[in-house]
């Protein structure tokens, strides 16, 4: 009686050529996905503000320029838009200067425990607000509320007066604690949240861009 032909479904061989084509496609697909999002997040440079260039992530001198946060109809949703300069507590931060005002900014933010009760780029809690596009709140606006209640004049002197005092600024239910933020680190929590408003973060946080009024404060 003759033998029955083997199906390929039961060969052995068959299934371990398979798992080296898989096991080998994989790993082209992922070296290539990892080199496609280290270009991805790569921060930009001055130059490329200068020249008009968008990077996912600009340059620290980011905060020496207007930000908006727009919807993108091809996109589907909000984007941060770069426009002009503009100053930032009165100048134009020099790259350096930048640069070390955001270090200074996002260790505050680490010593501080920010991500205790607010949102980061996704990471943190949910107990406070979201801090991803908070430079970009209307509450901050010319006509927001917190400008007025703080006396301040331009949105950065208003945040930075916020972080310093919050106590004499009870806005919410949840109030934000004294943490003891200094005059200088202030003023790098602002630009550390000014920068990160001009990332592209893909609409999140989503239908942010959409809302009429949010409230930043605790």
């Amino acid at each position: 009686m003759a033998e029955r032909p083997k199906s390929v479904w039961r060969s052995i061989s068959f299934w371990r050529r398979s798992a080296v084509w898989v096991t080998g496609f994989s790993t082209i697909l992922l070296i290539w996905l990892t080199f496609d999002t280290m270009g991805q997040i790569k921060m930009g440079t001055d130059e490329d503000l200068q020249n008009g260039v968008t990077k996912r992530v600009p340059a620290p001198t980011v905060i020496n320029y207007h930000i908006e946060y727009k919807m993108n109809e091809k996109r589907g949703h909000e984007a941060p838009v770069i426009g002009e300069k503009e100053p930032f507590f009165g100048k134009e931060w020099s790259p350096k200067e930048a640069a070390a005002l955001l270090h200074l900014g996002k260790l505050t933010v680490q010593a501080k425990n920010c991500m205790n009760c607010h949102t980061l780029l996704g990471n943190g809690a949910y107990y406070a607000p979201d801090l991803t596009k908070a430079w970009l709140d209307p509450a901050w606006s010319n006509d927001g509320p917190m400008l007025a209640m703080t006396g301040k004049s331009t949105r950065e002197e208003a945040m930075a007066e916020f972080l310093q005092h919050p106590s004499k600024y009870p806005t919410h239910a949840r109030m934000m604690p004294d943490l003891g933020i200094t005059a200088e680190e202030a003023k790098g929590v602002v630009a550390f949240l000014k920068h990160m408003s001009a990332i592209d973060t893909n609409g999140f946080p989503r239908n942010f861009g959409k809302e009429e009024v949010t409230t930043y404060a605790h």
